[in-house]
């Protein structure tokens, strides 16, 4: 056994099904104990996010400006290739897992911004910082400081990976395949934009993010309805064949197939987590900058992060996937090909990931569609890799005191520029680069397990503040109405 099926075999096991039902099972339980109110509150979540606060000095970014930060790595090219590969694996059914994963990852997104703010710290630089390893240590005690350095170490690696190779890699493939872009120039432009916001710190990482992403969003999503629009006909069967897939109903709806009900849900929890991060430990780290006194009322922002990536972005993804007619019927998951899919494998001549989703737009956006697609993931890439800088030079800093700070982001540029630079040398080292993929991604999924022991530890203290919050909201209400009458 080599190194790569060892690794392969750890990924097969942090992205496995007991993982994902430990972070489904976790969202659960957390909606149920907050009774469900990340869904009862969706529409004060969303007045939360523009209202005016005082800038009363505590925190370094709007709450705004921390939903920015943190959408930037969530907002990537999951959002175009990971919803078309896992269509294209589990079939349209992944789909509505997603959306099941997303309504639960909501609580699990609130329950990250409450302990964020609640449990941060001021750095010696005096900037606020906090995330699951401060929630950790300063929420749970010193006796669990060391899964808050278990956190930070996965944080770091992963980072490095996801974060900054694996993105700068994604956008010097795009380019080079889509307009014959040499590697290396766009490795040297990458590292110097990247270069001239991360050395600024959080407070430009935000100010770009809050430029940057709701531009790039804006513009999918209108392109999005566009050809769902051009395509309006075939949303109602679009809708059918999700929920039909769902539970592993054929297409004739004759029979179901347990193997194509447990590949949908499989693919579409991994999705709809690997999107949105709920539950992964990423965003929080965000969310403890936000200029905010109240711990709830920045884990009602941050849950919107949860409602904009996943049962927005990726939906109308998906919707314009299935509407475009691009997948013929040989390459459906079926009871045929099931164990080809399953091994993430496809017939000859069928696509998956992002040529599957730019072949979607183009197939209404003649000519433009693709260049669409392209565009966008070249901008989603670059600001995940802002958004992951900061995640990883907090944790890095945890781990190594604020003097770390310059040298990991010196690093970052430096693995920025590497990332990219590897696709001139893909033909030879195709290998070496897959390998990096599976080990940054297996990093990253391990950075849940010590949140998500973290999150069932201090559920209590987040059950608590948030009745509390609520309650003080109804009194006040209470009392005003009185004073009027």
């Amino acid at each position: 056994m080599n190194f790569e099926d060892i690794i392969s075999g750890v990924n097969n096991i942090v992205w496995g099904i007991p993982m994902l039902a430990l972070l489904l099972g976790t969202g659960m339980f957390l909606t149920i104990g907050l009774k469900f109110l990340p869904v009862r509150k969706l529409g004060f979540a969303f007045s939360e996010l523009f209202r005016k606060r005082s800038t009363d000095g505590d925190g370094d970014v709007s709450p705004f400006g921390a939903l920015m930060t943190a959408l930037s790595s969530t907002i990537g090219t999951g959002n175009i290739g990971g919803v078309a590969a896992a269509i294209a694996i589990g079939g349209p059914g992944a789909v509505f897992w997603m959306w099941m994963t997303a309504i639960v990852g909501t609580a699990t997104k609130f329950s990250e911004g409450v302990l964020a703010l609640k449990f941060r710290e001021t750095d010696a630089n005096g900037n606020h910082v906090g995330g699951p390893m401060y929630y950790i240590k300063n929420g749970m005690g010193q006796n669990w400081l060391w899964l808050a350095g278990l956190f930070s170490v996965f944080a770091v690696l992963g980072a490095w990976g996801t974060g900054a190779l694996v993105q700068s890699n994604a956008i010097a493939d795009t380019l080079k395949s889509a307009y014959n872009i040499p590697p290396m120039l766009t490795a040297s432009v990458v590292a110097a934009a990247a270069a001239a916001v991360i050395l600024g710190g959080v407070r430009r990482i935000a100010g770009v993010a809050t430029k940057l992403v709701p531009f790039m969003a804006g513009t999918y999503l209108l392109a999005s309805i566009i050809v769902i629009g051009a395509n309006i006909t075939e949303v109602p069967d679009a809708f059918m064949s999700i929920f039909r897939g769902a539970f592993g109903f054929e297409s004739a709806g004759t029979g179901i197939s347990v193997g194509l009900f447990l590949l949908a849900m499989q693919r579409g929890v991994a999705r709809g987590i690997f999107s949105n991060e709920a539950g992964q430990g990423s965003a929080p780290i965000a969310h403890a900058a936000a200029k905010n006194k109240d711990p709830v009322n920045q884990g009602i922002v941050a849950m919107l992060g949860t409602i904009i990536d996943t049962l927005i972005v990726c939906s109308l993804t998906a919707i314009v996937i299935l509407t475009s007619g691009v997948i013929p019927e040989a390459c459906q998951p079926g009871l045929l090909n099931l164990e080809l899919f399953a091994q993430g494998l496809q017939p000859e001549g069928c696509m998956t990931s992002v040529p599957l989703t730019a072949s979607a737009f183009d197939a209404t956006l003649t000519g433009v569609g693709e260049h669409i697609v392209s565009i966008c993931l070249v901008i989603f890439a670059f600001t995940t890799i802002l958004g992951w800088s900061y995640y990883g030079e907090r944790a890095c800093a945890f781990l190594f005191s604020e003097k770390s700070i310059l040298p990991f982001r010196v690093s970052w540029i430096a693995v920025v520029f590497l990332g990219a630079s590897l696709i001139a040398f893909q033909d030879q080292i195709s290998g070496i680069v897959n390998l990096v993929w599976l080990v940054a991604d297996t990093l990253t999924g391990m950075m849940a397990a010590p949140n998500l022991v973290a999150l069932l530890f201090l559920s209590p203290v987040v059950f608590k503040m948030s009745k509390d919050y609520f309650d003080a909201k109804k009194d006040k209400a209470a009392s005003e109405s009185t004073d009027e009458a």
